[in-house]
C-alpha cells in the first residue's frame, strides 16, 4: 500500500483530561434545549453516574480547544463546577456528521441491556433516577418481551420498532405473532396503527383467551369472517406487490428510457403527430411522469 492510500486516523489514540475553561463551544444552549427531555436525561445521568461519553474537541494551538460534539454535556458540566473533563481529540475540526452517525439501540437490545444491569445488582430506582424517567418506564422495558415468542424476538432483535407494538403482539398467540411480524417486515411498516389493524383482523382462536372472548362478544361471526377474508386477501396482495416491485420498477425504467429515445427521433414523432396524435400524447405523458418521478424520489 502506497503512502497516499494510507487511511489516517480521525482521532488521537488516548482520552485526555482537558480544563473546562479552555473549551470553546460552537453554539449556544437555548432555554428551550434546557427544558427538553433529552437535556434533562443527560443532566440526571451526569449527576448519578458521571460522564459516560467523552466530549469531542479539536485542539487550536495557542487558543484552547474547539468543541465538536457534546454541547449539552459541556453546559451541564459547567453548572456542576467541574474543573476538567475527559475528551477525545479529533484531528480535524469537522463536526457535521457526529449525531448522524449514531447507531441507536433497538428496543429488544435495550431490554437485554437493562436485564444485564439489573442482574448486576443495580436497582430499578437508581436506573430511573439516572435516566430521569418514571420507574414504571423502566419496568415496562424490563417486561417488554413477556408473552412474546422466541422466534419473534429473534426476528425483531435489530429492528427499530415502537415498543408499544410488543403490547399488541402479546395479545396474540405465538403463531399469529410470527405471522404479524412477517406482515410488518413485508410492508416495512412497524407502527402501532398497523399492528392494531393486524390484531383486529386476527381470528379469535389465534388470540389469547381473554382477548378472544372480547372479540367474539364485540363482533358477529359473519362480520368477523368477512373481515378475516378481506384482510388475508389484502396481505397476500401486499406480499405479491413487494415481491415484484423491484422487477417492475426496473422494467419501467428501461421502457421509459427507450420510449424517450424513440420520441427523440424526429421522423417517428412527426409520423405519430400526423397519424396517431392520441397515442403520441399518451406516450409524452408517460415520459413526463417518469421524469417527474426521477426529480422527486419517494
Amino acid at each position: 500500500m502506497t503512502k497516499s492510500h494510507v487511511v489516517q486516523a480521525a482521532f488521537e489514540r488516548f482520552i485526555v483530561n482537558v480544563p473546562v475553561g479552555v473549551i470553546q463551544p460552537q453554539r449556544e444552549i437555548t432555554p428551550a434545549i434546557r427544558k427538553s427531555a433529552a437535556y434533562q436525561q443527560i443532566s440526571a445521568s451526569l449527576a448519578h453516574i458521571g460522564l459516560i461519553e467523552p466530549l469531542v474537541v479539536f485542539e487550536k494551538p495557542g487558543a484552547g480547544y474547539l468543541l465538536l460534539d457534546g454541547h449539552s454535556r459541556l453546559e451541564i458540566i459547567k453548572t456542576m463546577n467541574w474543573s476538567e473533563v475527559r475528551c477525545i481529540i479529533a484531528r480535524d475540526d469537522e463536526a457535521y456528521t457526529y449525531n448522524k452517525r449514531v447507531n441507536h439501540v433497538p428496543p429488544v437490545a435495550q431490554h437485554f441491556m437493562l436485564l444485564e444491569v439489573l442482574n448486576n445488582g443495580v436497582s430499578e430506582e437508581r436506573i430511573a433516577a439516572a435516566l430521569n424517567v418514571d420507574i414504571n418506564t423502566i419496568r415496562a422495558k424490563r417486561d417488554l418481551l413477556k408473552g412474546i415468542c422466541t422466534d419473534v424476538v429473534e426476528i425483531l432483535h435489530d429492528r427499530h420498532i415502537n415498543a408499544h407494538v410488543f403490547a399488541i403482539l402479546r395479545r396474540m398467540k405465538p403463531l399469529r405473532q410470527i405471522e404479524a411480524v412477517e406482515h410488518m417486515i413485508a410492508s416495512n411498516t412497524f407502527s402501532v396503527r398497523f399492528a392494531k389493524a393486524i390484531l383486529a383482523f386476527t381470528k379469535p382462536e389465534m388470540l389469547v383467551e381473554l382477548e378472544a372472548k372480547r372479540t367474539v362478544q364485540a363482533q358477529s361471526a359473519a362480520g368477523q369472517a368477512l373481515l378475516e377474508k378481506e384482510s388475508e386477501g389484502l396481505l397476500r396482495d401486499l406480499k405479491a406487490v413487494e415481491d415484484s416491485y423491484g422487477t417492475d420498477m426496473l422494467t419501467l425504467t428501461v421502457f421509459c428510457g427507450y420510449l424517450e429515445r424513440l420520441l427523440g427521433n424526429s421522423k417517428v414523432e412527426k409520423y405519430l403527430d400526423r397519424n396517431h396524435i392520441d397515442t403520441l400524447q399518451a406516450l409524452r405523458s408517460i415520459v413526463a411522469d417518469s421524469r417527474l418521478g426521477d426529480a422527486n424520489p419517494a
